[in-house]
């Protein structure tokens, strides 16, 4: 037996065991079964989960209560989201609906223990306990949350290999001074100088539209959604991409005016559900790097292993979005923000998140007035990889990393802007790593 800690939840092994016959003798085959205890020390009241299923059948597990239950039991369980619990045994109990995410199991028999399945609706999303209670006795008075939604695995068709060593020459700001977006703070010029502002022309006016991040001396990195129109990439004549920009009115001494030559719109870019929503710009002609000019690394997934806090990336996005006062910020605006887990996102708003993320996706942000907004979108959201592993002085060196791009989030019920008490929908870059230095060398 295997003991495995993972915040702070005691799981352990058991292993469901079948023989398989091959040529040098018996093999296992199955998945092990991790145990916890859901309800913190109440070892009467475990549950069982199975690694490795299929993704939608991956947020299920099963509840063993292992206490004798007389006729007349009444068990009521609350949960943290929508549920549905099936029992093991129909001959002895039933169980009913009552207020939200609220069920009551009615024993008219004797039972000598209790065993249901409690699976979530919506793929992706782990329903976990609020409150069990027996007869009036509450038995989960401190439920334990969350330690199953780093074991949801998801859709994943691909995979690559990755760089272990960080690019030493990209990422790195050159002016040293130190100090989307709703509610923002202030940056400084040369803060972000691998944000882009692309403008689109049409009938003889240039209008702001969207960010992006450098990448290289010719090619920006932006959402697909803000480079086509039905889903098919806009003439590359009618886009301009300025860099070192600080003021989204002009009046900057060290921005650079590009050209796009061509548009690499992701194949499998969904105009309507927003998958794939990456956008390469190939520039008509290089980029001068100076201190207010120069690229972004590009995320790996191995990155992690040097942040001070494995376990939540915390990221800043850029832009001139939509302020308080629902009108373009004039001066650019930086927020940082955690990345949340799918299971909370989907939770803060079960319609509209259910039927956009999947594992090329994620979201971020607090859902509480800080947000990325209209004018955000194709931005990057970066996050700091410090040269020294776990480091979070201050002044720590480190790089930038784009870590994904945002792509979309809530309306508003009173006007087409975004809600920026939701949270925001990035495209993840490490899903598209490959896909990217097919272009970018």
């Amino acid at each position: 037996m295997k003991i495995l800690i993972i915040k702070t939840i005691l799981f352990y092994y058991s292993t469901l065991l079948f023989g398989v016959h091959c040529e040098d003798g018996w093999a296992l085959v199955g998945n092990p079964l991790l145990h916890a205890y859901p309800c913190n020390n109440v070892t009467d009241i475990t549950i069982s989960f199975e690694p490795g299923r299929p993704p939608g059948e991956e947020n299920q597990y099963n509840v063993f209560i292992g206490k004798s239950v007389p006729r007349y039991t009444k068990i009521k369980l609350k949960f943290d989201t929508e549920a549905v619990v099936t029992l093991f045994d129909s001959a002895k109990a039933r169980i009913s609906v009552q207020n939200d995410n609220e069920f009551t199991i009615h024993f008219f028999d004797n039972a000598d223990s209790v065993g249901f399945t409690v699976r979530g609706p919506v793929t992706g999303t782990v329903p976990y306990f609020e409150s069990l209670n027996i007869n009036t006795v509450e038995y989960c008075k401190s439920p334990n949350k969350g330690y199953l939604d780093n074991l949801i695995i998801g859709t994943k068709v691909s995979a690559e290999s990755h760089l272990k060593v960080p690019d030493g020459s990209c990422g790195r700001r050159k002016v040293e001074h130190t100090e989307l977006i709703v509610n923002g703070a202030d940056t400084k010029p040369g803060d972000w100088p691998w944000h882009t502002a692309l403008y689109r022309v049409k009938r003889n006016l240039i209008k702001y539209i969207c960010g992006g991040t450098l990448l290289s001396k010719t090619f920006v990195l932006t959402a697909a959604h803000c480079t086509s129109v039905r889903g098919q990439p806009v003439v590359p004549e009618t886009l301009n991409v300025v860099l070192g920009k600080y003021n989204i009115a002009g009046g900057d001494l060290e921005a650079q005016e590009k050209t796009v030559q061509e548009i690499i719109v992701h194949d499998n870019f969904d105009a309507k559900q927003l998958h794939n929503d990456i956008a390469l710009l190939k520039l008509t002609s290089e980029v001068r790097f100076n201190d207010y000019v120069q690229p972004a690394c590009l995320w790996f997934p191995t990155a992690v292993e040097k942040l001070p806090n494995k376990e939540k990336i915390i990221g800043t996005v850029v832009g001139w979005g939509f302020d308080q006062d629902n009108a373009l910020s004039t001066q650019l605006r930086q927020a940082t923000m955690p990345q949340i887990s799918d299971s909370d996102c989907i939770k803060k708003n079960p319609l509209f998140y259910s039927k956009l993320l999947n594992n090329k996706k994620f979201c971020a942000g607090f859902g509480n007035g800080t947000s990325a907004c209209n004018g955000d979108s194709g931005g990057g959201f970066h996050v700091f990889v410090p040269d020294v592993t776990g480091s979070d002085f201050a002044n720590a060196t480190g790089a930038w990393y784009v870590y994904g791009i945002v792509s979309l989030s809530v309306s508003r019920r009173d006007m087409p802007v975004c809600d920026p008490n939701q949270y925001v929908v990035f495209t993840k870059i490490a899903e598209y790593r490959g896909w990217i230095q097919k272009y970018v060398k």
